[in-house]
């Protein structure tokens, strides 16, 4: 459950924050008619991100043994690869992202093309849900409750939703800077449990035959089959047997991509008066 719930509230709020701008600017310079069209393009991004997903668990359920285990160590490589990715993308373009979607904006109707507002908020909002359906998929391989794993991701949407709507009407002010700061540090410890998981998937798949020795044995503590043992494997990547590489390959992501993002600069800098209470989004895209 909190694996799913880390998840979607994060990249959820990401979403809620894209759709603000888009909605905000929009109100804005009185442009509220064309509220549908972005609403359009939500809609068909979150339809592509369900059928991605469906598509993945079909593809999981024919499978089985060696290639199943292949298939499941893999999606969680590439999951961490895409989260890295997107975690340094977002954080170098964050402070620009809320002037290009309004001049995004500008552009579509200057040309008088409606279908290019959908579109724009199609591909913002896409991108994120993508994102999302993969990093949940390869966290739910091994994950104990199905109940609790899609009640945990609800409950993150339902979150991010209520940030929008905060958001939008500049009602009150959420500490996002914070927020994104420890979500993201949050992702990478799941990213680097979902790394030692992958390699254990190709192990069991004999696609890797040796990972080194393996320094400690917890069975007997937390066992991998009881519940607090299946909750730490999804949260922390727990292995009470990890092979050395596991050890290493985690640690080292962890140190080595928390010190590049801390370090990772953000494109541009704030500059003017804070914007008025009633158009929040700038400031919220810019303080992360």
């Amino acid at each position: 459950m909190l694996f799913s719930l880390l998840v979607t509230a994060r990249e959820g709020i990401e979403i809620a924050l894209i759709v603000t701008i888009l909605l905000g600017y929009l109100r804005r310079i009185d442009q509220k008619r064309h509220f549908r069209e972005i609403w359009y393009g939500v809609a068909a991004a979150a339809a592509l991100a369900l059928a991605v997903g469906a598509g993945l668990e079909i593809a999981s359920r024919e499978l089985d043994g060696r290639v199943l285990a292949a298939f499941e160590g893999f999606t969680m490589l590439f999951a961490v690869a895409v989260l890295t990715w997107m975690l340094f993308w977002m954080k170098r373009q964050s402070s620009g992202i809320s002037s290009a979607l309004r001049h995004q904006i500008d552009s579509a109707l200057s040309r008088g093309s409606i279908a290019a507002l959908a579109l724009l908020a199609f591909s913002a909002v896409g991108r994120e849900g993508l994102e999302t359906t993969l990093f949940l998929f390869a966290g739910s391989t091994s994950q104990s409750s199905d109940v609790a794993f899609v009640f945990g991701g609800v409950l993150g949407f339902a979150v991010a939703a209520a940030a929008g709507v905060v958001l939008y009407y500049g009602s009150a002010r959420i500490p996002l800077r914070q927020f994104f700061l420890i979500s993201a540090i949050a992702l990478m410890v799941l990213a680097a449990g979902l790394l030692s998981n992958g390699l254990r998937e190709l192990q069991e798949a004999a696609l890797l035959r040796d990972l080194g020795p393996r320094p400690w044995d917890t069975e007997s503590l937390i066992a991998m089959t009881s519940r607090a043992g299946k909750f730490l494997h999804t949260i922390l990547g727990y292995d009470s047997a990890p092979a050395l590489a596991q050890i290493a390959l985690y640690w080292g992501y962890l140190v080595v991509v928390l010190t590049a993002y801390l370090a990772w600069p953000s494109r541009g800098t704030r500059q003017g008066p804070a914007p008025q209470a009633a158009e929040p989004m700038p400031v919220a895209v810019t303080e992360r």
